[in-house]
């Protein structure tokens, strides 16, 4: 009786741990999507006026270092949740009125999907509940009402969120490769 414990104890922790995010898509998609969503964001910088308008605007908003450094303590799921949570914020937060911002509709655009389908694949390596993390969440609110809104949507503004933006995407991909099924 013993052994059938021990034997079946053993066999759902090796299944666990086989399973536990080996996901294709970090292994095949991800770096591709990850340098598709930093080069257009490269795109979006050569077309921009790299002005910083009203530097202020931007530090009412100041990095989540907090939250990247707790993520990067978390479990592997946890760590792929935090990512998929930026995405999908950065998704939403792209997709606010962007008549104004300097660079092409089509970067703006292909920008949004890279990020969304890297989203989609990130949700298909984990499961199904994961909440969000509300300090995230309260910060990208931030963004969008104290440089977004605060900037009328200024081509000074969007640059600011780009840089923002660019941090939190390098951030994220740090996270992910730190996980043992990407490296």
């Amino acid at each position: 009786m013993l052994y059938r414990i021990l034997f079946v104890c053993l066999a759902l922790s090796l299944f666990s741990a086989a399973s536990s995010l080996s996901c294709r898509w970090m292994t095949h998609k991800f770096k591709e999507h990850s340098e598709d969503y930093l080069e257009q964001l490269d795109m979006m910088a050569d077309n921009s006026t790299n002005s910083t308008g009203d530097a202020a605007a931007g530090n009412t908003a100041a990095f989540p270092n907090e939250l990247y450094d707790q993520a990067s303590e978390a479990a592997a799921e946890d760590k792929v949740a935090f990512t998929v949570q930026i995405l999908d914020e950065t998704a939403a937060l792209f997709e606010e009125d962007h008549s104004s911002a300097p660079w092409e509709e089509v970067t703006m655009e292909t920008f949004i999907n890279v990020v969304t389908q890297q989203a989609d694949g990130l949700r298909s390596c984990i499961g199904s509940h994961n909440p969000k993390n509300m300090k995230l969440q309260r910060y990208f609110t931030r963004l969008s009402r104290s440089v977004l809104k605060k900037l009328g949507h200024s081509a000074e503004a969007w640059e600011l969120i780009r840089q923002q933006v660019k941090k939190h995407l390098l951030r994220a991909d740090q996270l992910i490769s730190s996980l043992p099924s990407t490296n």
